[in-house]
């Protein structure tokens, strides 16, 4: 018999940038782990330091990073860790994008424009990364970006179980804020039994963005309550915009649901004088306390994270968490 044959387990190691320390968290003690004591500290020109305080070697490093604001600062805090983790031999090094940055300029509208979303995907190839999980991406063409296996979670099965059980007793539609997101609508409206679907006919300046006039409703609303579906609320003027034009039409009530919290600029104030009954969110990215408002519900993406985690490192079955949900 010839070559060597070593015993040695696999070993699962998790590590978190500075952007949502909390949810790494969480999914740190859903695994019965913790997270890698790493030293992050900035240089005086803002320039980024990275170094892990234990040995990462042969190790199968998942590394959690969600690109919030200032969203290039930490994406590039994410691509030092995993080129750190690439020059200290970890076996196999997934990155964790429960918000998958520049996601939005995922194609061309006009002449002379970048594709970023494929850049990132580049980027993190280039840095080191074997393998993506990211939670509702934009649009699930993104998955093509990246050369290698990425894993693109899906929050259905935790904001739509929480829909079902406070309002599953009430006559419910689905509406999807544009046409572009009927499929996403589709799988919201068989989550919940077969709910009526609509949409919200609305143009969009290209040249302007995070502005839409929301035109007119496709579909029966009069008297249901609404579940107006997104994979994000940016700025909340599409989602606000929306709900007016849903209430206009006879809407019972209006409940806004979000996997991806941003929150620029006035969507706080905005939503929170909005006509909606209730927003509900993940906590894919930080809400900062001057952030929350009564109408606002987050929901915890963790124990979906941790599950993949744990199918990626088991060599599982990613897909088996969603099976009979879609």
């Amino acid at each position: 018999m010839t070559g060597v044959k070593l015993t040695t387990e696999k070993n699962l190691m998790l590590f978190s940038g500075r952007a949502h320390p909390l949810l790494a968290e969480e999914v740190a003690r859903l695994l019965d782990t913790e997270l890698v004591p790493t030293t992050h500290r900035d240089f005086a020109n803002s320039e980024i330091y990275v170094r892990y305080e234990e040995s990462v070697r042969g190790s199968d490093a998942f590394v959690i990073q969600s690109h919030t604001a200032p969203i290039n600062r930490w994406i590039m805090e994410h691509l030092i860790m995993v080129d750190a983790l690439k020059r200290a031999s970890a076996k196999r090094i997934t990155v964790v994008m429960p918000f998958y940055g520049y996601a939005r300029q995922d194609k061309k509208h006009l002449g002379r424009e970048p594709i970023s979303a494929r850049l990132i995907a580049d980027l993190f190839k280039s840095a080191g990364a074997d393998r993506l999980i990211a939670v509702d991406l934009h649009t699930a063409q993104i998955q093509g970006f990246f050369d290698g296996p990425v894993d693109h979670l899906a929050a259905i099965p935790v904001l739509a179980d929480y829909v079902q059980l406070k309002y599953g007793e009430q006559s419910l539609a689905v509406v999807s804020p544009d046409a572009g997101r009927i499929k996403v609508a589709e799988q919201w409206s068989r989550r919940l039994g077969n709910r009526p679907l609509a949409f919200i006919h609305k143009t969009r300046d290209i040249n302007r963005p995070n502005e839409s006039v929301a035109s007119r409703v496709v579909g029966e609303v009069s008297g249901q309550v609404c579940i107006l579906v997104d994979d994000m609320i940016d700025t909340g003027g599409t989602v606000a915009k929306a709900a007016d034009a849903l209430l206009d039409a006879g809407a019972a009530d209006v409940i806004i649901v979000a996997t991806h919290a941003i929150l620029s600029g006035h969507a706080v104030d905005r939503l929170k004088n909005s006509r909606v009954g209730e927003v509900v969110v993940t906590n894919t990215l930080p809400i900062v306390p001057d952030h929350q408002f009564d109408k606002l519900t987050t929901l915890s993406i963790a124990p979906l994270i941790s599950a993949a985690i744990r199918q990626v490192f088991e060599d599982g079955s990613v897909t088996s968490l969603f099976e009979g949900n879609s």
